[in-house]
């Protein structure tokens, strides 16, 4: 591999592949070139993902953006309509990200160029939250979240890529880890400032609009270290360039792994169930007040267990693969939905919270990360856009579902339609899934 030094801190480019290299002689400069740069690499994801993960957890964990919805429209199904155009924005998008970026030998530039989109939408909710309101503040709002949900599907994709590009595969869990617990954190302790004081004492005229703020401020600062300190090398195999509608007629071929197919199965069903997450805080509000003091207690219990939790799936994932993960974090949130329907009392719903922070720490780190094993390296980032557009499609079609469920049959039938589809996604994972690191030939 031919290197140029880096010079004053400037970020030189890297040249991988010559003609003249053998295959394996390229994979072994590639190789080499991870682990000579593997610190800075290393610090630059772990940074941007605890400042990162930091802001994006307040903005989604399942009381802030829900309670915010239901304020500003009294609805269930606009809480629902809300909450999918999350989820809308993020169907297609994915696939184009990964279309370009799977030609492209770097990845950096288009990471940066989405990442600060996605943010500027997080600067857009706080805004129109303080300067608007009635329809023109509804108006806004939804139109922020179906851009953030744009720009949050592309960069799932184009953020999962660089990763697997510089971060060896049995480090990768443990980064997860360590990133989230530390941002968790923050995040926990933060969720429940917001919660008691910012929206408790309407700090800024509006408590929300100030969350909003925060959580921008953070995950701009993420994004401007990971900028700053990433050392990318040159992809060693690119996809050729050939038509939008050519590659996604190649789709088919990614499910031809049979293992791979089944996961997707199993995931979209786990995804239906989590459409029900945002309607959690609305259903126990029926006997619980929910004032500041319970959704700042609530999300420091889901924020908390997500947290701590992150630490043990990360190191059991790198040990004995995530298929191990996904299965558990899958039996701990279905206990935490029979506990949410049998509870009563205060306490009862923060044990179920703690539950679902574990098992939402879990599966975003099982579903995310064990796809980067399925298949070859040069089909990840469209193998990553087909499974998020997959998450995508039934994440709106759940959410605006679970909506209407909500506002005609109640909320107790939405719990149990969830607690059915995750029962299916477990055993779909148990019986039909085998782990693609104890079965696969070579390594990403």
């Amino acid at each position: 591999m031919s290197a140029q030094v880096e010079e004053a801190g400037a970020l030189a480019p890297v040249t991988v592949a010559e003609d003249s290299y053998t295959s394996a002689t390229r994979e072994e400069s590639y190789d080499r070139f991870v682990r000579d740069n593997f610190r800075r690499n290393y610090t630059a994801n772990y940074v941007h993902g605890m400042l990162g993960m930091t802001g994006f957890r307040l903005l989604y964990a399942p009381t802030l953006l829900p309670a915010y919805l239901h304020m500003i429209t009294g609805s269930a199904a606009l809480v629902g309509a809300g909450q999918a155009l999350l989820q809308i924005g993020a169907i297609v998008s994915p696939i184009v990200g990964a279309s370009r970026i799977e030609k492209l030998h770097r990845v950096m530039p288009t990471a940066v160029r989405v990442g600060g989109l996605m943010r500027v939408q997080i600067l857009g909710l706080a805004v129109s939250a303080w300067l608007l309101t009635g329809m023109p503040l509804l108006a806004a709002t939804f139109g922020f979240l179906f851009l953030l949900g744009v720009f949050t599907g592309s960069q799932r994709v184009i953020f999962q890529a660089l990763m697997s590009k510089v971060i060896p595969i049995e480090q990768r869990g443990r980064l997860q880890a360590w990133r989230n617990f530390t941002g968790g954190v923050i995040a926990a302790g933060l969720s429940y400032v917001a919660g008691v004081w910012f929206i408790g004492h309407e700090v800024l005229g509006n408590g929300y609009a100030t969350t909003f703020m925060l959580a921008f401020i953070l995950t701009a600062i993420g994004l401007w270290v990971l900028q700053r300190l990433l050392v990318e090398p040159e992809a060693l195999t690119v996809v050729p360039s050939i038509p939008f509608r050519q590659r996604l007629g190649q789709f088919p071929a990614l499910l031809a792994d049979r293992s791979y197919r089944n996961f997707l199965i199993a995931q979209v069903l786990t995804i239906a169930a989590r459409a029900a997450s945002p309607f959690y805080v609305l259903y126990i509000g029926r006997t619980i007040p929910l004032d500041g003091k319970v959704i700042g207690l609530l999300s420091l219990a889901f924020l908390g267990a997500d947290t701590v939790t992150n630490l043990i799936w990360g190191a059991m994932g790198d040990k004995t693969g995530f298929r191990r993960v996904f299965i558990l974090s899958s039996v701990v949130w279905i206990g935490g939905v029979v506990l949410l329907m049998m509870a009563e009392t205060l306490p009862m719903v923060v044990v179920a919270y703690l539950m679902f922070g574990a098992a939402m720490s879990g599966y975003l780190m099982a579903s995310t990360t064990i796809v980067l094993e399925f298949g070859e390296r040069q089909d990840i980032p469209m193998r990553l856009a087909l499974s998020t557009t997959a998450e995508g499609l039934v994440s709106t079609v759940g959410l605006l579902s679970a909506g209407l469920i909500a506002a005609v049959f109640g909320y107790g039938s939405l719990l149990w339609l969830a607690l059915a589809t995750l029962t299916a996604g477990l055993l779909v994972i148990v019986f039909a899934v085998r782990d693609p690191r104890f079965v696969r030939s070579t390594s990403v």
